[in-house]
């Protein structure tokens, strides 16, 4: 996660604070998804950003899980993303997100 939306995310949690922000997640690669995610419950883990040191603890997903999917109005979902998602390796994510959730995360679902 560069640094700006490091930045946006730090502010919004100031504004609205941590139980009212989730951050919602694209990238192509788990691994990529993953070090957003860990960037934004346990902190920049490369020490870099405004988020280092940080433990925000947020919700975050990926568009490609359940959890988010089931959110949506599934045409618009399927016009926008699906294409998307018959490329990625979802389950790879999906174990990816759970994990840093699992392991970061203040709130439960």
């Amino acid at each position: 996660m560069d640094l700006e939306n490091q930045k946006r995310v730090k502010d919004l949690v100031e504004k609205y604070g941590e139980e009212n922000v989730i951050v919602l997640l694209g990238a192509a690669e788990a691994e990529a998804s993953g070090l957003a995610a860990e960037t934004v419950t346990n902190g920049d883990p490369t020490f870099a950003g405004p988020l280092a040191g940080v433990q925000l603890g947020l919700r975050v997903y990926h568009v490609v899980e359940e959890q988010f999917k089931g959110e949506v109005d599934g045409d618009i979902y399927e016009d926008q993303i699906g294409m998307m998602e018959m490329v990625l390796d979802v389950d790879e994510i999906v174990s990816e997100m759970t994990e840093i959730r699992n392991e970061f995360c203040k709130f439960n679902d």
